[in-house]
Parts: structure tokens; sequence; C-alpha cells
């Protein structure tokens, strides 16, 4: 690869996730209409999961590519450092500039379920890691309480769309909110979202190659641009699909998203790992890290709370505290 080539995938990369996450949105605005279902709920499974792709496999292949060798630290220091690190890009990066741009309205159901389970995900890792080591049987448990998890959300999405009153609502502001949105057919839909998903994928992946050439060109360190591009590289996907969101005015979509990829990232990509590959982490995970994603974690809930919507203000306050975890990781990032 040269400069140019360098330059022409950063370019494209981005172009693709743009219109990817575009498509992406619009199939799941659609799904939602046409199934009868909360577009939240569609935000917090099928969009959630496939935009936390990325870093389910750059964690397995973290855990993989550390078999016979000999690491500074534990061998799932990195596999669980991007979970970590996603979990604070996606509410503290992404959510900032989301609200930055416009502010996010936040539902009342998202604040008493999905808010405290995203935060009891993550303090549920305390115990799991108390020893510094993530065994299978404990990865098992966290796949299986995602299982559940995801089930529970299912399940409770089918009794309210029984009454459809709640469904109907949530439905009605979504096309109030977007001016108009056309009915296509369920396949059509899970076509588009398909088809976004693999968009997301194939940009993220030219962006960042791109970014990480001309990045070594200017000169920066490869701990440098691991810890800026490579990190911000895993949560592109939530990154454009939110924006996206956010800027058509699906809220639901967009919250959902940022939400459900924190908690599968905290559960299903943890627990995939580990049951991969059982692994072990250094004390700095334990440490300082775990504690700053549990902070921004409750930062972000007490805003929705207060607020009832992430205000520009509060999107600024959330960027300037990403900045700022950027500063404290390479000053200490020994």
């Amino acid at each position: 690869m040269n400069l140019f080539y360098a330059i022409l995938f950063l370019m494209a990369g981005l172009v693709l996730l743009w219109k990817a996450a575009d498509v992406l949105v619009s199939g799941a605005v659609s799904l939602a209409n046409r199934l009868g279902v909360s577009p939240l709920i569609i935000g917090l499974t099928i969009v959630a999961m496939g935009t936390s792709a990325p870093e389910v496999a750059a964690s397995i292949a973290a855990v993989l590519k550390s078999t016979g060798e000999v690491l500074a630290g534990g061998t799932g220091d990195a596999a669980l450092g991007n979970v970590y690190g996603s979990n604070i890009a996606n509410l503290a990066l992404v959510g900032g500039l989301c609200a930055m741009i416009r502010p996010i309205a936040v539902r009342n159901t998202i604040l008493k379920r999905e808010m405290p389970v995203m935060i009891g995900a993550a303090l549920l890792l305390w115990p799991v890691l108390r020893d510094l080591k993530v065994s299978m049987l404990e990865a098992g448990i966290l796949l299986a309480l995602f299982a559940a998890l995801i089930i529970t959300t299912v399940v409770q999405s089918k009794k309210c769309s029984k009454s459809k009153d709640h469904i109907h609502e949530e439905l009605k502001d979504e096309v109030h909110k977007a001016g108009k949105v056309k009915s296509k057919p369920v396949w059509l839909s899970v076509a588009m979202i398909v088809g976004g998903l693999i968009g997301l994928t194939v940009g993220a992946k030219l962006t960042v190659d791109g970014a990480v050439y001309i990045g070594a060109k200017a000169g920066m360190s490869k701990a440098v641009i691991g810890l800026t591009i490579i990190a911000v590289g895993t949560s592109l996907p939530e990154l454009a699909t939110s924006l996206v969101a956010a800027l058509k005015k699906h809220d639901d979509i967009s919250m959902g998203n940022l939400i459900g990829s924190n908690i599968f990232n905290t559960l299903l990509v943890t627990g995939t790992a580990g049951t991969v590959k059982p692994f072990d982490i250094s004390q700095r995970l334990l440490g300082g890290d775990y504690w700053i994603m549990i902070v921004v974690s409750c930062v972000f809930f007490g805003i929705a709370l207060l607020q009832q919507k992430i205000s520009r203000i509060s999107g600024v306050i959330l960027f300037g505290g990403y900045v700022g975890f950027i500063v404290y990781t390479l000053m200490f990032s020994t």
C-alpha cells in the first residue's frame, strides 16, 4: 500500500460506513414497522449485535493470538481491553458526538430497564475478574446470562405487542420524527439490515487500514495508533449507525444501538472469548480502567435520568471525558 491508496481506502471506507449505516437504519425501522415491534427492541438486539461483531472478532483473535506467545501482562488483556475501550467509546465518544449534533431523547423504558441492565452487566464482571482469570465455566455463565437476557427482551416485546398500544405509540413517534417511513416487505427490510451490517464491516476495515498507514507515515508510534485509530475502529459501526439514526431522528435506534452494544460487549464478547480460550488479565484491568468504564456508564445514566435526554451540553461533557480517557491511557500505557 502507498499513500495514495491509503487515502483512497480512508475516503472510500468513510463513505461506505455512512451509506451502509443509512441502509441499516432504514431497514431496521421498516422491519419494526412491519412486525409491529418497538424500534428500540430492534436497536437493542439485531442492530446492536451486528455492530458489535467487530468487537467479538477482535477479542477472539486476541486470545487465540496469545497462544504460545510471551506477553507483557495477561493473555486476555487485549480482549478485555477491547471490551472496556469499546464500552467507553460507545457512550462517551459516540453518544457525545451524536448529542452534540442533535439532542437525543431517552424513553422511560430505557431508563427503567435497559440502562440499569447495562450497568448491572458491567458490575457483574467484578466477581468474575477478581482472581484475574476468566475460566471456561465463568465464560459459559456470561453467555447463558446473555442468552437469557435476549430471550427475556423478545418475550417482553411480544407481551407488549399483544396490546399494541405501547408499540404503536413508539412507531407513531418514529414516523412523526422521520416525516415519512415507506413500508417495505419484510424480506427487503432484512436484506437491508444484512447488507448494511456487511457494508459497515467492510467500511470499518478500509477506514482503519488507511488510517493506520497514514498514521505510520506521519510518525505515530504503534502504541498511539493502537490506542486511538484501532480502538475507535471497532466502534466505527456503532458511531456511523448512531449518527445516522440521530440525524434521521430515530432516537430509539440510536440509544438501543449504544446500550445494546455495551451489554453485548460485556456479556457476549467476554463470554465468547473465554469460551474459545480461558484467559488471565493483568491487575491494571481490575483497577483504574475497569472503574473508568463503570463511572462513564453511571454518568451517562445519570445525565439521561435527570434530563430525559442527552443534551448538546451533556454531549460536550461526554466527548471531553473521552478525550481525557485517551490522555490518561497514553500517560499510563505501560
